[in-house]
């Protein structure tokens, strides 16, 4: 994994149900190398799915430690936490992680993290699931 960034694309949409056109901002995640190069992939993302203009509103650093692609079309945040020994103290500490996972409730996003993170050697902890705003992920190529 390399840098990820959330970045916010504002365009014109068609609401559903009236029929109009209203302005809406998505965030999607980028995982890119640079600020630059994450501007370049979503402008080359966006072109593809959105007929018309659109602006980036704001591109910023994002803090997960993984994202988990799995079955879903939601993405949701975790925090997951687990025991580490402090090797000059030698004591316990808790190490808390934000993860992103895709899933189609809250409850099977729940599943997808254990399943995904199934194969670590450490007992961990779900501490908490919550809706994220994220629309989309672009890996990096």
């Amino acid at each position: 994994m390399n840098n990820l960034f959330e970045v916010k694309v504002k365009y014109d949409k068609i609401d559903e149900q009236s029929g109009k056109d209203k302005k809406v901002t998505e965030k999607y995640l980028v995982d890119a190398l640079s600020f630059t190069e994450a501007e370049a992939k979503i402008y080359k993302e966006m072109e593809s799915m959105i007929r018309g203009e659109f602006i980036i509103t704001s591109i910023s650093r994002a803090n997960y430690t993984d994202v988990f692609q799995t079955a879903g079309d939601l993405w949701y945040k975790a925090k997951v936490s687990y025991a580490s020994i402090d090797e000059r103290s030698g004591k316990e500490k808790k190490i808390s992680n934000s993860i992103l996972c895709m899933g189609y409730s809250v409850d099977n996003a729940y599943s997808n993290i254990n399943e995904s993170m199934g194969v670590m050697t450490v007992d961990f902890t779900i501490d908490g699931i919550s809706d994220s705003k994220i629309m989309d992920f672009f890996k990096y190529e």
